[in-house]
Formats: C-alpha cells, sequence, structure tokens
C-alpha cells in the first residue's frame, strides 16, 4: 500500500529514522536531480554516514524544515553548497550537520536498484555537470518532454 504525504510531515521523520540508523528509502517528487532521478517515479534509498564528500547525493535541510535531495558541488568547512543535477543555476547552502543521509540507491519500478554511490555513478554525475550550460539545458528540455 502506498501513502502520500507532505513533505513537511514526512521528511522531518525520515530524518528522525535516518539518525538513528534506519535505512530509509522514499519516493522522490520534482525534476531536480534529471537525469539520473526521474520525481515521481524513482524512489531513492538513504542512509545516514558519519562522513560525506562532494559528488554525494544527499537529503539536507536547507531552511528549518525545508528539505532537498541535491547534490553536494563544494565543502569549506562546516559550509557545504548543494545543487540538484537537473537545475541549471541556483544553489542552496547548508551545513555539515544538517545533512540527514546520503543516497544510495534509486529504485525504478520493474528494475533492480542503481548504486548512486559508487565510483561508476559519481563518474557519471561529475561528467553531467561538467558539460557546458547550454548542452544540459537542451538535453534536460527534450528529456523533460519525453520522461
Amino acid at each position: 500500500m502506498n501513502m502520500t504525504f507532505p513533505n513537511e510531515v514526512l521528511l522531518p521523520e525520515v530524518a528522525d529514522l535516518l539518525a538513528r540508523g534506519s535505512e530509509v528509502e522514499i519516493r522522490t517528487k520534482g525534476s531536480s536531480m534529471l537525469p539520473f532521478i526521474v520525481g515521481d517515479r524513482d524512489s531513492v534509498r538513504l542512509k545516514a554516514f558519519s562522513g560525506y564528500e562532494v559528488g554525494d547525493a544527499v537529503l539536507a535541510e536547507v531552511a528549518k524544515g525545508r528539505f532537498v535531495l541535491h547534490r553536494i558541488v563544494n565543502i569549506e568547512g562546516d559550509c557545504v553548497t548543494l545543487k540538484g543535477d537537473g537545475n541549471l543555476v541556483g544553489t542552496e547552502s547548508c551545513s555539515l550537520a544538517d545533512i540527514k543521509g546520503k543516497a544510495i540507491a534509486v529504485v525504478r519500478p520493474g528494475r533492480k536498484p542503481v548504486d548512486c554511490a559508487g565510483p561508476k555513478a559519481l563518474k557519471r554525475a561529475r561528467r553531467w555537470n561538467a558539460l557546458p550550460y547550454f548542452i544540459r539545458r537542451y538535453y534536460l528540455a527534450i528529456y523533460r518532454r519525453l520522461v
């Protein structure tokens, strides 16, 4: 049985479960992580870790009660900069303590889970984010219309 809850209700509970050591799977919304995670189709398996690195896709609380699942693009001291793979511009910031967990697998209906934390997945994400703005822009425009 699938149930839908508003993010304001669900994600603080997810953060609490992650803090207690549980692995949690949630269905994603939105298109900020395209082309790697498709909202309203894919689910993401999350797990808390003691350390996070540039390239990790993480669930973070960027403002009181506002959570995002985005990729770490920079870490300076305790300050973390996040950006969705499907976002052409705009970033969010949080502290390392605001990161609740890391995406370890993308689960697609009828398919085997895809490791999104391994070296192969991180390499694909780095290549994607290194593409020039205009290439990502046009690819995402076409991809959004097809998917």
